[in-house]
Parts: C-alpha cells; structure tokens; sequence
C-alpha cells in the first residue's frame, strides 16, 4: 500500500503543477486584460483546489505509513537532514500551499467583480506555487527524490 500511495503522490504532483500554473497563467491574463470570470474559470480553479486537497490526503497516507516520519525522537529527527525535511519541513511548506489555495479559492468565489476574483487567484494560487516549488526542489537539492520521480 506504501508504494502505491508513493507513487500516486508522486505522480499527482505533476497534475497540480500543471493546473496550477494554467489557472495562474489565465488569471493574470484575464486581469490584465480586464476580461470577465467565467464558469469555465471556476472550474479550472476548483479543479485546481480539489486536486490540491486530494494530494493533501494522499501525502497524509503517506505521513501515517513512512518509515521517515517519527515523533519518538525528536531530537534525533531535527539533526538527521532526511527525517527532518520529511517529518516536519515538507508537510508544513505543503499544508501552507494548500491553505493559501484555498483562501484564494475562498476569496474569488466571494469576491463579486470579476478582477478581484482574478486577482485574487493570481496572488494566492502563484504563492502556493512557491511554497510546492521550493518544497521540492528542497528535496531534489538535498538529493531526497528527483524531480522526474521518487
């Protein structure tokens, strides 16, 4: 079960990535160019949004199953780089994403004019994509996955 929810984990990571950067790409567009919110938008977003909470559960899966991930030690954990980064580091940059997704989910759903609903994708969704990018290339540089894979 382990290796099935690593490698779905691993694999979804590409489908938020991917809709992620097209809803944040068409939101600035659509900003710029002063166009309307449309269903079409809402549904990228939402696409957006439940794929990132679904990633969320699977990685949860993980956090419960991984030899990695320890609390009996804690001291141990924060000086050994590996157990640190999967135990604290990554799940925390990753619930932060998945909060600011949501708030900018949150705000555009309620927001009543068509730029704030743009822009308030554009602004939380790009950072969330910070927070994923700069989780994985963490462990990518600290030699913990590859980018292709796990």
């Amino acid at each position: 079960m382990y290796t099935g929810l690593k490698h779905l984990h691993s694999g979804l990571r590409y489908v938020v990535l991917l809709l992620l950067i097209i809803a944040i790409i068409t939101a600035i567009s659509r900003l710029i160019g002063k166009q309307p919110y449309t269903e079409g938008n809402r549904k990228l977003n939402l696409f957006t949004l439940i794929s990132a909470h679904i990633q969320l559960l699977v990685g949860l899966g993980l956090y419960a199953l991984s030899s990695l991930v320890t609390f009996s030690d804690m001291g141990t954990v924060m000086k050994t780089a590996n157990l640190r980064y999967w135990t604290v580091e990554h799940i925390t940059m990753m619930v932060i994403a998945i909060v600011l997704i949501t708030v900018g989910h949150s705000k555009a759903k309620k927001a009543v004019v068509a730029t704030a609903k743009h822009k308030s994708i554009a602004i939380f969704y790009t950072l969330a994509l910070v927070f994923i990018l700069a989780a994985i290339l963490m462990a990518v540089n600290k030699g913990f996955i590859t980018f292709w894979g796990v």
